[in-house]
């Protein structure tokens, strides 16, 4: 079924509340044969698009089910591929109308596309609380899919009670959408016990570890950090450390310009243009009001402007997950969204400024999170209140307990809980402090600041 003329014909009964008789359809599209017309009609029928009313010349045809689709229609009932042509764009992810019209357009070879420049206006247009990517109805459904047990709870409380399991989900499903080969197994094993991949590149496994310390920073210091340059340049330069050719890109705006591959976008190329670019963002993004609008927001708008050397969409997806970290909501993992997708889903902001197809697979993704970590939230115990209000004070004197080795540990941890803590809270601190020092380990040691090397020289001195 050609494509272009579904499109054009399912965009033209939708328009049309009553829906349009056969007549109004030649009417409206002269060049389309009748013959040719019944046959797109009929299979639109057939699979589930389109109803059919009445019978004769009366007969309207009418977009199927709005109560159910509304105006999204799954995927698979546009999209019929050839079963020697995987689709583009996966079926089982609900797609509008209008971002099937972005896809119909990316899908495009590269010549039939106008080359295109940054649109200053795209961003300037945008105003926080009042322009919305998100409507009020989709920011509810996703509050709802996203609420957790501790949505009252300090900032951060949620995303360092699954941190064990963030570590491994993000950083593997946010470096698969680069290319990245490790398997989910490979990343857990990466993670949890140091054991590099066998045959993986080098770079592969960097990448995994710089995602681990970039989303460790954000957590473990989820009281300082927000939608600022400091944030944002030390997220970059955690992600890129060790992977770009030039060490002097790592945390900085890029100082020269940049192509995307098969793509017509041309992003900036001025770094006076960058940085202000830059600053426009943030600022606007620190004023939104709703944590989804927020991290949708980065989503769009950093890969668009492009303010780094690379890294830029690896960049937005750790700074998309900031405000739901902060808000105590299930984070955005991109578990299972397939690479060709997001790169389409991208290519309709940079070629065409249109948000429509990034935005229904961003909330296919957040749902698909949700489900996973359903399970977890059902287990999670509250916690500790000591443990949060001092978790501070409880990592340095952790760090520092092991950076002295000859001094004996629990000695230091009693006489910084006498010097820091009211006496009434001295005890279950205390207690913490010593349980925290008996179960140290390697795979904890990034929460305390701590190197390998610190750690063994410790243990074998308290041996």
């Amino acid at each position: 079924m050609n494509k272009s003329l579904t499109f054009e014909l399912l965009a033209l009964i939708r328009a049309a509340k009553q829906g349009l008789a056969m007549a109004d359809i030649q009417a409206s599209m002269p060049g389309l044969a009748r013959r040719t017309a019944q046959r797109h009609l009929a299979k639109g029928i057939q699979s589930g698009v389109l109803v059919g009313q009445g019978e004769g010349r009366g007969r309207r045809y009418l977009l199927a089910d709005r109560g159910r689709y509304g105006s999204t229609v799954p995927t698979a009932l546009l999209l019929q591929e050839t079963p020697d042509k995987a689709p583009a764009f996966p079926s089982w992810i609900p797609l509008s109308l209008d971002s099937l019209d972005v896809l119909r357009y990316v899908d495009q070879d590269l010549g039939a596309r106008k080359p295109v420049g940054y649109q200053h206006d795209f961003l300037a247009a945008y105003e926080p609380g009042r322009t919305w990517y998100l409507s009020e109805p989709l920011r509810r459904q996703l509050h709802k899919m996203g609420k957790t047990s501790a949505v009252n709870a300090p900032a951060g409380t949620y995303s360092r009670a699954i941190l064990n399991r963030l570590l491994i989900d993000l950083s593997w499903a946010s470096s698969h959408l680069e290319g990245n080969t490790y398997s989910r197994l490979d990343t857990l094993q990466l993670i949890q016990h140091g054991q590099v991949a066998q045959g993986k590149a080098a770079l592969e496994t960097q990448m995994i570890l710089n995602h681990r310390a970039a989303i460790e920073l954000l957590v473990n210091n989820i009281d300082t950090v927000g939608l600022n340059r400091y944030t944002l340049m030390n997220i970059h330069s955690a992600l890129s450390e060790n992977l770009l050719p030039d060490q002097e890109d790592e945390g900085r705006v890029r100082q020269h310009a940049v192509h995307i591959g098969q793509s017509v976008y041309r992003p900036l190329s001025g770094s006076a243009q960058l940085e202000a670019g830059l600053d426009t963002l943030l600022q606007k993004a620190g004023l939104i009001p709703d944590p989804f609008e927020q991290s949708f927001f980065m989503m769009v708008h950093l890969p668009y402007l492009q303010p780094f050397a690379d890294m830029n969409k690896r960049s937005s997806r750790l700074a998309a997950n900031l405000p739901l970290f902060r808000a105590n909501l299930c984070p955005l993992t991109f578990l299972d969204v397939p690479e060709q997708a997001y790169s389409r889903a991208t290519l309709g902001v940079y070629e065409m400024t249109r948000v429509e197809l990034l935005r229904d697979l961003y909330t296919w993704a957040y749902q698909r999170s949700t489900h996973e970590y359903s399970s977890i939230q059902q287990n999670l115990t509250e916690p500790d209140p000591h443990r949060l209000k001092w978790r501070n004070f409880i990592k340095q004197c952790v760090r520092e307990a092991v950076q002295q080795p000859l001094a004996d540990p629990l000695k230091h941890v009693q006489t910084q809980v006498a010097l820091h803590i009211p006496q009434d809270e001295q005890a279950p601190v205390f207690a913490l402090l010593v349980n925290e020092l008996g179960r140290l380990h390697e795979g904890v040691l990034a929460r305390y600041g701590l190197k390998p090397s610190e750690f063994a020289l410790w243990k074998a001195r308290s041996e």
